[in-house]
């Protein structure tokens, strides 16, 4: 049904075929099986065997898959063991891993009401939620969690808490009466209640107008299943690399292959050159490094309030150029606090209020007594702007509970959204005293009088004039403005509507949900790191633009917009003006993911931060979502890659600092594994080439990838940070890892050690041919152990900081060589020449040390 706020009771009611006695039993049934059942679909899941399988659907797996069944055929069945065992394992972590992933909607499932109040046949009766259809008559009072969408048809002082669709934490009074208006945020449309919001005050009768996905939260649903998951920096450049290497392999092992068989080579034989080039070349232990790494970061930044629960968003966060983020609960406080007060035609700073209780005293009383909101020890009970009235009363010195134990309330007009006023009756300085408060514009058409320093005075027009401007003067602040005022009566009776006249203006309180503190410095920190910050939120923009220019957000020449306007902007025009406006006021769920995706198509990986339902779908569509911890529901959690245990919008940054740190880690890990398979590959060819014997075997090579490799490259991921790295600008998120720094660096490396090993080959040749592989494959180890040395950072490792763990590596690499290449028992399993002298053990070292002494000399002399 469209624009149902606009259209009269009568129309909805006809075009639902209902009425205010409801629907009958029959005809609740037949919707039922028309509409189907009020709850969210569920998408059909992947099976665990079809997890597991997509897990070998990668074309390195394939080639290895490929080798290991060539090594049995040959006779190499350890080789096939050991090559199996690595990639069942990989699949095992990669299954796991799935069905940790995100759960989101089984949370807005478990937040549907499980039971409602509806009229059926025309009495009342609880029926179950999810048989809630559009037509039924639903009936809500405080403490009800609304079970579909309506149109309110009676109110009776309905508030209701919008805060899981809308993100805002006030109350919103609702109306029963038509609103007049073509395009309406959702936060605006005062005469609906929508599915999983909270009514927190009176009640009212409702015509369900949708259920199921039909309703908001269905809409939000649909948006989870739509949002795609984006692929981190990282992850998209290893699969680019993986496909490059793949080619690579392929076309080098065919070569070889070719060029034994043309050198009349057995076929055993040459098979065996193409499937030991092929284990050289496929970094098996890559794939576990990188996550290890990244849990590594991880542990790191839960230390400091950030959960990650994708660890492929640790590295991403590194590349984070934009920050879309939530205003309530994220860069505010979420609660209303009293900012300013305007009492005795003079404007009091809330700070400085305490200085000043004598002036303020007559105005805090009656804001306490005029209020139906409490503090139980720290924690506030009732509506925000109420418990703010009652916490600015305990700031400034005065006892609340005293207050209304010695004035108590005799008589009460409660809140109304039509008049926007509240009023009680007291027995005070020894009179009945009739306390308002309420809308300004509301309450001051009202007054006659004013009062001034403890005497009545004439409310003249000039005064009224002052006030109203005061009034817009907070209003453009952001400030949320109420009127006090209070009126002399002679006796105790009933308040009467007719009494809200010829009052005695007392002041305004202007109040608002005020940022954190650390929300400035945080904004700052951002822009220096060159990320830009933007606010997205559903609060009205006169009051986000405050926020966001007090601390940073909104800068001049930016744009602050309402979803309206971003409702009349196509895809096309928010992609061009999206670097433009930083803050977005009154927004949709909908609205969040378009934002997202523009900063996405203008080539920016994108962070959004949030805590309510409505953010989850673009916490989903963002690269990083970030989700509150503490205010956040189960929704927003599930739907984000990090969640903040803290809710400080801070600590975004420092994880930001260590996505980088964690991505610098990561290269230099890569750069070691693949420097290394370097050398393997070209010691490989040039045997193949020149027609001489096999200088490794499937298991020695594999013995170097999976273990003595694979400690230096963890040792190299637990480097910390050097330098100021939020004073570098993001990376590129088309900056892939085979740059040509990178390649540069790794070619050099990769041939140094390839050249000790082919020395160390040669040398072993002279003896026998058992003896070259054991040499070569002695030193092609100890060279990448040496060589994880080098690989801690750009610079020489005596300007580095200390890394225990890299020397630990070392000594627990070699080891573990040393036994492969002197325990009797092994000697069969890695094909190990057992006549190795310590001439030939000093060869090896020597010759392992030297690239590495190169290297570093190589750095000292350009000063690095």
């Amino acid at each position: 049904m469209e624009k149902q706020w606009k259209r009269s009771q009568e129309e909805l009611l006809g075009e639902l075929q209902s009425s205010m006695s409801g629907l009958s039993q029959r005809e609740a049934q037949k919707r039922l099986e028309t509409y189907g059942y009020n709850k969210l679909q569920e998408g059909k899941r992947k099976g665990v065997l079809q997890v597991f399988a997509e897990q070998f659907a990668d074309l390195l797996v394939v080639i290895l898959v490929i080798a290991a069944i060539i090594s049995a055929i040959t006779g190499g069945l350890e080789g096939t063991i050991v090559i199996i065992a690595v990639l069942i394992l990989n699949a095992i972590l990669g299954t796991v891993q799935h069905f940790k992933a995100q759960k989101s909607l089984d949370s807005l499932r478990a937040m549907a009401a499980p039971n409602a109040r509806v009229m059926r046949d025309g009495q009342k009766t609880e029926v179950p939620a999810a048989e809630l259809v559009p037509g039924d008559i639903l009936l809500l009072e405080a403490g009800d969690v609304t079970a579909a969408d309506g149109r309110i048809l009676q109110n009776f002082s309905l508030q209701v808490s919008e805060s899981a669709l809308t993100g805002e934490s006030e109350n919103v009074n609702k109306i029963d009466t038509p609103i007049d208006a073509e395009d309406l945020p959702l936060g605006d449309r005062l005469n609906m209640v929508y599915s999983s919001s909270l009514v927190s005050y009176g009640r009212c009768v409702v015509l369900v107008t949708e259920t199921g996905m039909e309703t908001e939260i269905g809409k939000i649903a649909h948006l989870m299943e739509s949002a795609q998951e984006k692929a981190t920096p990282l992850q998209r450049s290893l699969d680019d690399f993986s496909k490059k290497l793949s080619v690579m392999i392929i076309a080098i092992c065919a070569l070889v292959f070719g060029l034994g068989v043309w050198r009349d080579m057995p076929l055993a034989d040459a098979l065996m050159f193409a499937v030991a080039l092929a284990v050289a070349a496929i970094p098996e232990a890559l794939s576990s490094i990188v996550t290890i790494g990244l849990a590594i970061g991880t542990q790191k930044m839960a230390k400091q309030n950030a959960i990650i629960k994708n660890l492929r968003a640790v590295e991403g966060l590194g590349c984070v150029s934009v920050i879309c983020s939530d205003k309530t609960g994220t860069l505010t406080q979420n609660r209303m606090t009293v900012q300013k007060v305007y009492v005795n035609e003079s404007v009091w700073e809330a700070e400085d209020a305490a200085s000043h209780e004598a002036a303020l005293a007559s105005l805090v009383s009656e804001s306490v007594l005029c209020n139906d909101g409490i503090i139980n020890g720290d924690t506030p009970v009732g509506d925000p702007t109420e418990t703010a009235l009652v916490a600015f009363c305990r700031k400034i010195g005065k006892d609340d509970t005293k207050v209304r134990a010695d004035y108590p309330r005799l008589q009460e007009i409660p809140f109304d959204s039509d008049r926007k006023l509240m009023s009680t009756l007291h027995f005070r300085d020894d009179c009945y005293e009739m306390l308002i408060k309420g809308a300004p514009d509301v309450l001051l058409a009202r007054c006659t009088s004013i009062m001034k320093d403890g005497k009545t005075m004439p409310l003249t027009d000039s005064i009224q004039e002052a006030i109203t401007t005061q009034n817009h003067s907070f209003s453009m602040q952001g400030l949320r403005v109420l009127a006090f005022a209070k009126r002399i009566l002679t006796e105790n009776r009933p308040l009467t509507l007719e009494d809200e006249q010829d009052l005695t203006f007392v002041g305004l309180i202007a109040m608002m949900d005020p940022p954190r503190e650390e929300s400035a410095p945080a904004v700052a920190d951002c822009r220096r790191a060159g990320i830009r910050p933007v606010m997205i939120t559903g609060d009205h923009k006169i009051t986000a633009s405050a926020i966001a220019k007090e601390i940073g957000i909104l800068r001049d020449g930016d744009k602050a917009i309402e979803g309206t306007e971003l409702e009349k902007m196509t895809d096309e025009q928010l992609r061009e003006q999206v670097e433009e406006i930083s803050v977005y006021a009154r927004v949709s769920p909908e609205h969040k993911i378009r934002i997202v995706r523009a900063w996405q198509d203008r080539g920016h990986v994108a962070a959004m931060t949030g805590d309510g339902v409505n953010d989850a779908p673009a916490l989903k569509q963002a690269d990083i979502g970030i989700a509150m911890g503490i205010t956040g529901t189960e929704v927003s959690k599930d739907a984000a890659s990090m969640i903040l245990t803290d809710d400080n919008f801070a600590t975004i940054v420092k994880a930001v600092a260590n996505g980088r740190n964690v991505y610098t880690n990561i290269k230099n890990s890569i750069q070691f594994l693949l420097s290394g398979n370097l050398a393997a590959i070209v010691v490989v060819v040039i045997t193949s080439l020149f027609g001489l014997p096999l200088p490794f075997t499937a298991v020695q090579l594999l013995f170097i990838n999976l273990l003595t490799d694979s400690l230096p490259a963890l040792a190299v991921n637990m480097e910390q940070p050097t330098g100021d790295l939020l004073n570098q600008k993001p990376r590129s998120p088309k900056e892939g890892i085979l740059t040509r720094d990178f390649l540069q660096n790794m070619s050099l490396q990769g041939m140094l050690i390839a050249a000790a090993t082919m020395t160390a080959f040669y040398l072993g040749m002279q003896i026998n041919d058992g003896m070259a592989c054991t040499m070569a494959f002695a030193t092609l180890c100890m060279a990448r152990l040496f060589h994880g040395f080098n690989c801690r950072g750009t610079r020489s490792v005596f300007r580095l900081p200390s890394n225990p763990y890299s020397i630990g590596a070392f000594f627990i690499g070699a080891a573990l060589l040393l036994l492969v290449l002197f325990v009797p028992a092994l000697h069969s399993l890695f094909d190990i020449d057992n006549a190795l002298t310590m001439t030939n053990i000093l060869q090896i070292i020597g010759l392992a040390f030297a690239p590495t002494f190169l290297i570093q000399l190589l750095r000292v002399i350009k000063g690095k």
